[in-house]
C-alpha cells in the first residue's frame, strides 16, 4: 500500500511540476491525488496511527468516490467538448455517497485487514447500490470514450481516449478475474481494484499526459 502511495504520488508529483497544467491534466492530478489517498487511508486502517480506522475508512471510500466522475470529466476535457449533462450529473451523485460516507453512520458496518488487501463491510443495500454507482460510471465511460474517440478529428485526442479505455479495463478485468477465481475476495473489491489501480496511474502518466500537455 504505501508502495503504491508512493508511485501514485510521484507520478502527481512529476506532472504538477513538469507539465504545463491544462484542464485534462488538472483532472489527471486530482485523480492521482485520490488513488494515492486511498492507498494512505489502507494502510493506516491496517496499522493504527493513533487514528480512528473507522475515519481512515470513510476517508479512504470518499477519495475513490470521487474517481468515476472525475475520469467522465477527463475524456470530455480531451477533446475540448463542452460536456453533456452526464458529468454533472455524475458529480452530483458523487457528493451525495461523499455526504453518505463522511456525515452519517449510514455505510459502514465493519473493516477488516487481511494480508494482500483491506475489506471494507458495507451495510446491507448500499454495498450494491454503490457499486451500481461505480460500475455504472465505469461503464459509462468506456462507452462515452468510445464515441468520442470515433468522433474525434485529432489523432492525439484519439490515442488519449482509447488510452482511457485501456487504463480502465488493465485493473477491471484483474479484478473481475481475482473475483472469479476467489469468490471471498469479492468483500475486498475496493482495495483490490484500487490496487490494480496503479497500473491506470501508469498509463495516464507514461501515455495519455504526453498526448495532452506539453513540458514546462
Amino acid at each position: 500500500m504505501i508502495v503504491t502511495f508512493l508511485i501514485e504520488m510521484a507520478l502527481f508529483l512529476a506532472i504538477f511540476f513538469t507539465k504545463k497544467l491544462n484542464t485534462t491534466t488538472k483532472l489527471i492530478c486530482v485523480s492521482l491525488l485520490a488513488l494515492a489517498f486511498f492507498q494512505l487511508a489502507e494502510y493506516f486502517v491496517c496499522g493504527g496511527f493513533g487514528v480512528n480506522a473507522m475515519l481512515w475508512s470513510r476517508l479512504g471510500f470518499i477519495a475513490i468516490t470521487t474517481l468515476p466522475p472525475l475520469g467522465l470529466h477527463i475524456m470530455y476535457s480531451i477533446v475540448s467538448k463542452k460536456s453533456s449533462l452526464l458529468v454533472p450529473i455524475s458529480y452530483a451523485v458523487m457528493f451525495a455517497w461523499i455526504v453518505l460516507f463522511g456525515f452519517t453512520d449510514h455505510a459502514f458496518s465493519s473493516h477488516a485487514c487481511v494480508s494482500n488487501y483491506v475489506i471494507f463491510n458495507l451495510k446491507d443495500g448500499i454495498g450494491y447500490a454503490y457499486s451500481a454507482y461505480y460500475y455504472g460510471i465505469l461503464l459509462l465511460g468506456i462507452l462515452k470514450a468510445m464515441k468520442l474517440g470515433d468522433m474525434a478529428k485529432n489523432a492525439k485526442h484519439k490515442k488519449a481516449l482509447y488510452g482511457m479505455i485501456i487504463g480502465y479495463l488493465v485493473f477491471l478485468i484483474p479484478t473481475a478475474i481475482a473475483n472469479t477465481i476467489n469468490p471471498e475476495t469479492m468483500a475486498g473489491i475496493p482495495s483490490i481494484m484500487c490496487g490494480f489501480a496503479v497500473l491506470f496511474a501508469l498509463i495516464l502518466y507514461f501515455y495519455i499526459v504526453p498526448l495532452v500537455s506539453k513540458n514546462k
